[in-house]
């Protein structure tokens, strides 16, 4: 099935990450062009592979790179301290696998990738076209858009994005609607499975709680503990005032009616064991 196009929600913060890499998009070209002294062009349109057994395949590209021989392409990047790790030791394979996804619909043989880290610090790394990684991309791209084209839904995975899909597929349950899977071996194998990672799970916890806190006890007034394989921090956030919403409202009611702000519910996966 297709989920239905769900309505925009809120967020805390209009000026997101995506903005903020727009904003930031030409500055990167400008360092760029001004560092290599390569000229760039803007590239304003939606390109598609010529192929036409290949016509699913579709690429945005930030800009092109003219008059080089060495590169074609340019993407640029601006990632936060979150995204700074990913980078440490060079080109994430996401932005690897993006960049040879361009290179394929485009048929160019390189590309030059740079990389604001943090607002202060630029890199550039250059990907050279790999027939290997492209045949691999072209296979996986096929089998996604047979799915696409037949309406077949992906297999799931333990990724983040699967399970916003099925939330997003299936938002709503049916009261007092029950399947019995009891009877399906494979498919009754499949909670089996989770009751014993589940207690794994919490195995794992109690002991990973215990060893913390041995170390914490240890550790008393200081911030940081050294270790032969690493270390760890025990520090205090810094304080902070927040508005008593319950205590707010409790006064003047009438503001949930001048302010409202609706939240859109989501399922809930709870697990119970026959046996508890």
């Amino acid at each position: 099935g297709r989920m239905q196009t769900q309505p925009d929600q809120p967020t805390q913060n209009s000026y997101s990450p995506l903005y903020w890499g727009n904003q930031l998009e030409p500055l990167i070209a400008n360092y760029y062009q001004h560092k290599t002294g390569h000229k760039v062009r803007k590239v304003n349109a939606v390109l598609q592979h010529p192929d036409p057994d290949k016509h699913f395949m579709l690429a945005n590209l930030d800009y092109a790179v003219v008059g080089c021989d060495e590169v074609q392409v340019l993407e640029c990047k601006s990632v936060g301290e979150w995204g700074t790790k990913l980078w440490r030791d060079g080109v994430p394979l996401y932005v690897i696998i993006q960049v040879q996804h361009q290179l394929a619909v485009t048929g160019k043989q390189a590309a030059h990738i740079c990389v604001l880290i943090c607002g202060h610090e630029a890199k550039i790394f250059k990907v050279e076209r790999n027939e290997i990684v492209i045949d691999q991309i072209m296979t996986s791209e096929r089998i996604f858009w047979n799915c696409v084209e037949n309406d077949i839904p992906p297999s799931v995975d333990a990724s983040e994005s699967a399970a916003k899909a099925l939330q997003l597929l299936y938002p709503q349950h049916t009261p007092l609607q029950s399947v019995d899977f009891s009877m399906l071996e494979g498919v009754d194998q499949l909670f089996t499975d989770l009751l014993h990672e589940e207690k794994q799970l919490t195995d794992h916890q109690t002991k990973y709680d215990y060893l913390k806190h041995r170390i914490q006890a240890l550790m008393k007034d200081a911030e940081k503990a050294i270790f032969t394989q690493g270390s760890v921090t025990w520090k205090k956030s810094k304080d902070s005032v927040v508005l008593d919403q319950k205590a707010l409202l409790q006064a003047q009611p009438e503001l949930l009616q001048q302010y409202p702000q609706s939240r859109q519910g989501s399922r809930r996966f709870n697990v119970y064991s026959a046996t508890a």
